[in-house]
């Protein structure tokens, strides 16, 4: 039976990113910190990248005698005082209880509860600039869709936030298109969060609800990725020193971080595979550029679902071979963050959609990206690069055939029209 003890202290949130994505989690999480205030602080902090931006004519906000819309006014004092973040997120009210702001080592202060939401690219700078910044008993949530690759090989973002900030990190993904989320039409999404040992004087029991056939029913102690005497292991084992939740601070365990998250319209499944949740995020990126190349070639249905079928196959083996400590092919096949957000990436999403327009109309993705994501990059073709060069030193391109198929035509080596050949085996 649940403890009803009252805890003398409640977590703290911020939201490291403010885009599209971050400005949408940033919305679930205040709506839901004002519902549960016996465990949060109401307050959100939300870091903004600071930058100049015009109230456009056609925002609901657009006055002409308001200096508001007359000039450009900072992003952050925009969206603090007409709640809603005009640029990343027009047209979606925010939630009074979110504050933006652009000083990131002041809107980090004293959180307990770091979600990390921007590009993937900027995460180490990021990472290194909170350095001593951070509470050391902080926890963290990545929605970054990426893979960190450098010489010394593959890493999740999990685990390179958790590495360079001394913390254990989680990591939230889905089919989870940001606008629609916004919008609060319903969606699911999958957080792989294993409660640490050194905090978990009430860890998660086996059989909590977590609508994921096999949530909350595994042991602990038997994952790679726990957290013991003190200290942090990632999905490949590698281990730091980690400072324990103080008990005055409400458990962090699977009910808690689902009521973090958790809405009528976005319904929230709880794991613990954390490569897995955050591997599905990142490659099914690359797919969905594939996808939006045959479709755009007007292919049809059956071509597309031939990319998702391979892109559903690769990122099991990449997770198999790369992350086999920790990783299930379940998490692929059965969860949001797998099948669920290939389906909507490769029929809806940004890379998709860019993909689709570059054969179109014949120009490059980099063009398209220029034009349509008002600044924002692409993460599937940069998630397609780093994979690459990672397999590349693995010697591995031709046992991914679509991944590496993908690289090539974004090199222009190959074009879209050589994907069946590509990937012929």
């Amino acid at each position: 039976m649940a403890s009803l003890a009252t805890n003398a202290k409640k977590h703290k949130v911020c939201v490291v990113g403010s885009g599209n994505w971050g400005t949408t989690i940033a919305k679930v999480v205040a709506e839901n910190v004002k519902e549960n205030d016996e465990l949060f602080e109401e307050e959100v902090q939300m870091w903004v990248y600071e930058e100049d931006y015009q109230v456009p004519k056609d925002s609901k906000h657009y006055d002409p005698g308001s200096a508001l819309s007359t000039k450009p006014q900072k992003l952050t004092q925009l969206i603090n005082r007409l709640h809603e973040n005009v640029k990343y997120l027009p047209d979606i009210a925010l939630p009074k209880n979110v504050v933006a702001n652009p000083d990131i080592a002041d809107a980090v202060k004293e959180a307990t509860i770091l979600i990390f939401n921007l590009p993937h690219q900027f995460i180490g700078r990021i990472c290194d600039n909170l350095k001593g910044k951070v509470i050391p008993y902080a926890r963290g949530i990545s929605c970054i869709k990426g893979v960190a690759v450098s010489e010394k090989g593959c890493e999740l973002f999990s685990d390179s936030i958790g590495s360079k900030l001394g913390i254990y990190c989680g990591a939230l993904s889905g089919a989870n298109i940001a606008n629609e989320v916004a919008l609060e039409k319903w969606s699911e999404t999958t957080i792989a969060y294993d409660p640490p040992p050194m905090d978990s004087r009430q860890p998660t029991p086996a059989g909590t609800p977590s609508d994921s056939p096999r949530g909350s029913s595994a042991n602990l102690a038997e994952l790679s990725t726990e957290l013991s005497g003190g200290q942090l292991s990632t999905a490949k084992g590698t281990k730091s020193k980690g400072v324990a939740l103080p008990a005055e601070y409400p458990p962090l365990n699977h009910i808690n971080m689902r009521k973090l998250f958790h809405r009528p319209y976005f319904h929230v499944h709880m794991v613990h595979d954390v490569a897995g949740v955050s591997l599905g995020g990142a490659l099914k990126n690359i797919v969905a550029i594939a996808a939006g190349w045959v479709d755009g070639l007007g292919w049809g249905d059956n071509a597309k679902a031939a990319v998702e079928r391979l892109g559903i196959l690769e990122e099991v083996k990449f997770g198999k071979t790369f992350f086999s400590k920790t990783c299930r092919t379940e998490t692929f096949t059965e969860e949001s963050c797998g099948v669920a957000d290939m389906i909507t990436s490769c029929s809806g999403g940004r890379n998709f959609r860019c993909a689709k327009m570059s054969v179109k109309e014949g120009k490059s993705i980099g063009e398209i990206e220029e034009r349509e994501l008002n600044g924002q990059k692409l993460q599937g073709a940069s998630t397609a690069y780093e994979v690459n060069s990672f397999l590349k030193t693995q010697g591995m391109e031709q046992e991914f055939p679509l991944f590496t198929a993908v690289y090539s035509i974004l090199e222009g080596t190959n074009k879209p029209e050589d994907i069946p050949q590509l990937v012929e085996r």
